[in-house]
């Protein structure tokens, strides 16, 4: 049904009004440094509810002013360097290989099969990326270390940063870093993506990098190698081993996917999303992502115990002691968490559904 003379009327003038506005904080938004796109969610984040607008609506908006804001000129304006990703044909190899190419970049790949030209690859290389499984990290820093000029700056991408990071400052005497992308190799750009980076000698040859991540509008935090792999064994591994649980389980129990969907909450929708991405993956990736150390081992099987435990209390259908596990950690989540939670349909996912059959590098 089309709208009313008068109601179309008051459509446009407040269309003109919000064209108005928008164009008000993309001028403020461009004459200071942005904060991060959770921090701005966050600060409207009460009147959205008053107003009874939903957050993946404002969410929207804000993601569109940042791509906006992303300089113009960078393609026309980069200074070409010379990079060399070793396992570039991976599929995070690749979307590493497709940003930086995208801007000027001259982007080469060193594979397994490739090792003969080393010296050619990586000697002239400013920068080496490593991309590679993370059992075999180390190892290929190692071989690629005797191959570097001491300006080169080398780098590794994996999901842990510990013994990478070591293993870089020992065997390479020019500048180091680890980076940790916090997303996955479907992703369309960095728009609103986090990268962790762990400092580790001469930061300052990383900084056009790390500034190249932030221009494509990714957001950078910054810890030491041991910090994040505290974290990442609760972030990522617990998380893998949970939803490689549950989609084990759907499989086997033979749930219908497409039936369940037709009559399924938001929150169960985004968790069969990322059950399929996860399995969409390489299994090679996602079992190593669990058994990377021996903490993120016996932080899973901790984690199995809960589950068993409480599956007991549900067995014996003891109301009271569930409600007893309830109101303990309902009263750790108060004490501990003081920031906004950003809902997990806030933001929509840029994301590549279909099956990749690509492997990553194998050395």
């Amino acid at each position: 049904m089309s709208l009313k003379s008068s109601d179309s009327d008051r459509l446009k003038k407040t269309d003109q009004s919000l064209i108005a506005l928008l164009s008000d904080r993309l001028s403020l938004l461009a004459a200071s440094e942005q904060p991060s796109l959770d921090e701005q969610l966050a600060d409207v984040a009460p009147l959205l509810a008053q107003a009874g607008i939903p957050e993946s609506v404002w969410a929207g908006v804000l993601k569109s002013c940042h791509a906006t804001l992303i300089p113009k000129y960078a393609i026309n304006h980069v200074s070409p360097r010379q990079i060399t990703i070793i396992g570039g044909r991976g599929r995070m190899g690749r979307l590493f290989k497709e940003q930086l190419s995208v801007v000027g970049h001259n982007v080469s790949v060193l594979e397994h099969d490739d090792w003969e030209y080393a010296e050619q690859l990586l000697n002239q290389a400013e920068l080496v990326l490593v991309s590679v499984p993370i059992e075999h990290t180390v190892d290929v820093i190692k071989r690629a270390a005797k191959y570097l000029d001491k300006t080169t700056a080398l780098c590794d991408i994996t999901s842990v940063k510990t013994q990478p990071t070591q293993a870089m400052l020992e065997h390479h005497s020019g500048p180091v870093m680890g980076l940790h992308p916090m997303f996955g190799p479907n992703i369309k750009s960095f728009l609103g993506q986090k990268v962790v980076v762990c400092p580790g000698r001469n930061d300052d040859s990383f900084q056009w990098f790390l500034d190249f991540i932030k221009s494509k509008g990714g957001e950078l935090v910054v810890c030491t190698p041991e910090e994040h792999d505290r974290m990442m064994v609760i972030v990522q591994a617990t998380q893998h081993f949970c939803r490689f649980s549950l989609g084990i389980f759907l499989a086997e129990v033979k749930v219908d996917i497409e039936q369940s969907l037709t009559m399924s909450t938001p929150n169960y929708r985004q968790e069969i999303d990322i059950v399929k991405r996860l399995f969409s993956q390489n299994p090679n990736l996602c079992v190593d992502i669990m058994l990377a150390t021996e903490e993120r081992c016996n932080t899973i099987s901790f984690l199995a115990n809960t589950y068993s435990r409480l599956a007991k209390l549900v067995a014996r259908k003891d109301r009271d002691a569930l409600i007893q596990e309830f109101e303990n950690t309902q009263r750790f989540f108060e004490e501990k968490i003081t920031t906004f939670l950003q809902p997990l349909n806030t933001t929509p996912l840029q994301r590549d559904f279909k099956p990749q059959m690509h492997t990553n590098m194998s050395i």
